[in-house]
């Protein structure tokens, strides 16, 4: 349901009398999410028989609601914020930066006026260039392609227009070659293989991503074992993993689809702790190893300039602290 002109009412049936008036609303409004049902409620935007109400209020049925305004916030636009950058290549038609883990890339579409502009990528890149592509649109100037909040490294930024769609062209043929390290749980039974698995969102927990569901995108990922670690902590497996499509976790859905999660991934099964085993540690063998990150790094990149076409060879060494995990990790070793 939608309206051109407010106020708005709906009635409430009966068959209605039971359901919370958020619910209820959510149901009745198309596009529209809970959480801005409940703030619209909250600033007295949407009245029932006239009056405030919590969201959570239970409908008898025969009520009248009544929307005093627009069911959509305004649109939000990024704005410019001093955060520094990590740049590892720069032309007068991209650049690439080194993200950190803990950046997003951009706010997503249900971010609230209280969470906007606040430490992503996009507001750093608004300070520091005076122009970027809007092929992406206002909350996204210059993205072309997106690497996960916890997941550090290489992600290529557009200047203009036509580096963005020229750029955006080899992500869709798939040559853009990408590299990423991966520490997972376990080692997997050969040191070479291909999982090549379509991924749809998961029916049940939104946030994630399955290889279980049906309707999914195709997604193929080739991993390397680079090192085989038997720790005190248990068994691990340093990768590295190229894949040829982008989809949303693609990695980590992946590595946890064959049993080995990606350390510190809690949302695809890693424990957030290690914890020391039974077996004999070397000396000064802390009891418990934490990663407060997702132990992905994207770590090379080769695509083509979008103006000359020449080759462009970008590589990214691991950050200190996957360093200094894995270090801790090596030191923990047992025979």
């Amino acid at each position: 349901m939608a309206a051109d002109r407010y106020p708005l009412t709906i009635s409430v049936p009966a068959e209605a009398a039971g359901q919370r008036l958020d619910q209820f609303l959510v149901s009745q409004i198309s596009d529209v999410s809970r959480s801005r049902v409940q703030q619209m409620l909250s600033e007295e935007k949407a009245l029932l028989n006239g009056s405030i109400a919590k969201p959570s209020l239970k409908l008898r049925g025969g009520e009248e609601i009544t929307i005093l305004g627009d069911l959509q916030p305004p649109p939000l636009r990024a704005i410019a914020e001093d955060i520094s950058l990590d740049i590892a290549y720069e032309d007068d038609d991209l650049a690439v930066i080194n993200k950190p883990a803990g950046m997003m890339v951009h706010v997503g579409s249900g971010a609230t006026e209280d969470e906007r502009n606040r430490g992503t990528l996009v507001n750093a890149l608004l300070h520091r260039f005076a122009q970027l592509s809007d092929v992406g649109g206002e909350m996204r100037p210059g993205i072309v392609h997106r690497l996960d909040k916890e997941t550090s490294g290489l992600i290529i930024v557009a200047k203009n227009d036509i580096a963005h769609r020229k750029l955006a062209q080899q992500f869709s043929k798939r040559e853009v070659k990408k590299r990423y390290v991966a520490l997972v749980h376990g080692w997997p039974v050969k040191d070479h293989g291909t999982i090549s698995a379509a991924i749809s969102r998961d029916a049940i927990r939104r946030i994630r991503m399955t290889t279980k569901g049906s309707g999914g995108r195709s997604a193929v990922s080739h991993y390397e074992v680079r090192e085989r670690i038997a720790s005190a902590f248990g068994k691990f497996a340093l990768l590295d993993v190229r894949i040829e499509t982008g989809r949303t976790h693609q990695i980590r859905v992946h590595m946890a689809s064959i049993g080995h999660p990606v350390v510190g991934d809690s949302l695809y099964g890693a424990p957030k702790d290690l914890k020391r085993g039974t077996v004999k540690a070397p000396p000064g063998t802390p009891a418990v190893l934490s990663l407060d990150r997702n132990f992905l790094h994207a770590a090379a990149l080769e695509f083509k300039q979008p103006r000359s076409s020449g080759l462009l060879t970008l590589e990214a060494a691991l950050p200190n602290e996957l360093n200094l995990f894995l270090e801790q990790l090596r030191r923990a070793s047992v025979a």
